[in-house]
């Protein structure tokens, strides 16, 4: 017997829509990240980006547990001596909330440049507007 492996042609990658509106962080980048690697597929390859294409709507208006909106830090460091900078959570959702949830799903995708083809097809967005009417997106119930 042979073991099935799909082609690049043979994959067909579908539009999603996911609401984040009062959603977990954690429990909605898993179910991110699944969607983008195309775990749920029975064609799944760990070799393969067969993923499919997920859009996030409400990115501003997700929940967080316990009391992560004060301890949690983001860390960038320019570069420079002393050049650490650090911000909580709270005032991360506050300017950049699509951050957020793409550093969220990026640290759950494998350390590999599979990894950076897979995050070019999520698309965070903070209102309920997106430009992706033209693919006929799916919502996904969650």
């Amino acid at each position: 017997m042979k073991t099935y492996s799909p082609k690049k042609d043979e994959l067909n990658r579908s539009w999603i829509i996911v609401d984040a509106e009062d959603q977990i962080l954690g429990r909605l980048a898993t179910l991110i990240t699944t969607r983008l690697r195309g775990k749920h597929k029975p064609e799944f390859a760990p070799h393969m980006d067969n993923g499919d294409f997920v859009v996030v709507l409400n990115a501003d208006k997700i929940a967080v547990t316990g009391n992560k909106l004060n301890k949690k830090m983001y860390y960038k460091h320019t570069g420079h001596v002393g050049g650490l900078k650090s911000r909580t959570l709270g005032q991360m959702l506050d300017s950049k909330p699509e951050f957020v949830i793409k550093k969220a799903v990026q640290g759950m995708l494998p350390k590999n440049r599979l990894a950076r083809q897979m995050i070019k097809k999520l698309k965070v967005y903070t209102g309920t507007e997106h430009p992706h009417a033209a693919q006929n997106p799916t919502k996904l119930d969650i």
